[in-house]
């Protein structure tokens, strides 16, 4: 779906002295250098800023949709895929995207010549992980805003819940993703992975299905994936109730797996 970047030029040594890792503008420099490669990359972006609203959209053109359904305790189907499209530019950041940056990084040596530099391996991470958070969120408030004023589907009313269900969603996702850089070695093995894990991804989040009208067992099931639990937390949320605590736990439990997966399986070689 995408493809790997060009890599960052890292800041030169500092002439003042300072050893590798110890010049505080290397991160500032790092993330700059990323921040214009990442615009250069319009399939990136696209995925994951654009197709989520688009998607949205194109769902909330069909009547059917724009009902009331008794099924759905009186709520209509554009309501219910609102957090679908929210989870899915998360997803695809955490699979698609940032997977294939960072293995192409390493299998180029980009991230072993950074260390004769001032500039270090995690603020190349870092700065990938800033960049496709704040694409996430653009994404976000493009879905809240098309929802609202085109679907008459109404903002977060719990905003003090819907805040940290996003969070912790956007923090499971480029977990997930830091695992996949660690496990690919290659960068056509990370896009190949993260293919297959992108589609159950997808299926749990409730984009072919929305989690809250799935049949009960299978609902519960899904609700114990990452995505799932994320999925019912933002709809819980977006209606005025506090997210569920299990739901919440299920999605940072999940997130502490990932990460802790990918710190100790995780080269830079």
């Amino acid at each position: 779906m995408t493809t790997a970047h060009p890599p960052a030029t890292a800041p030169s040594a500092s002439p003042s002295g300072a050893g590798p890792g110890r010049d505080p503008s290397a991160l500032p420099a790092v993330l700059r250098t990323e921040f214009r490669l990442f615009l250069r990359e319009p399939g990136a972006l696209f995925w994951v800023v654009v197709f989520p609203p688009a998607l949205l959209t194109i769902l909330g053109c069909i009547p059917s949709f724009r009902e009331a359904s008794a099924d759905l305790g009186g709520r209509r189907t554009v309501d219910l895929y609102v957090p679908v499209a929210v989870l899915l530019s998360m997803i695809v950041s955490g699979v698609q995207t940032m997977p294939s940056i960072l293995t192409g990084y390493r299998e180029r040596g980009i991230l072993r010549r950074l260390r004769a530099t001032p500039a270090r391996p995690h603020h190349l991470l870092t700065a990938q992980i800033v960049l496709h958070g704040c694409a996430s969120l653009a994404s976000v408030l493009l879905v809240l805003a098309i929802g609202r004023l085109a679907f008459d589907v109404s903002v977060p009313r719990q905003l003090a819940g819907y805040l940290p269900a996003v969070a912790l969603t956007a923090s499971a996702a480029l977990s997930l993703g830091a695992v996949l850089s660690a496990a690919a070695r290659t960068t056509k093995i990370a896009q190949t992975v993260g293919t297959l894990a992108f589609f159950p991804m997808m299926f749990t989040a409730g984009v072919w299905l929305p989690v809250q009208a799935m049949p009960d067992t299978l609902r519960h099931v899904v609700e114990f994936t990452p995505f799932g639990a994320a999925s019912q937390a933002l709809d819980q949320a977006a209606t005025g109730s506090w997210p569920g605590w299990t739901h919440l736990g299920v999605t940072a439990l999940w997130t502490a797996v990932f990460a802790g997966t990918a710190v100790r399986r995780f080269r830079w070689e």
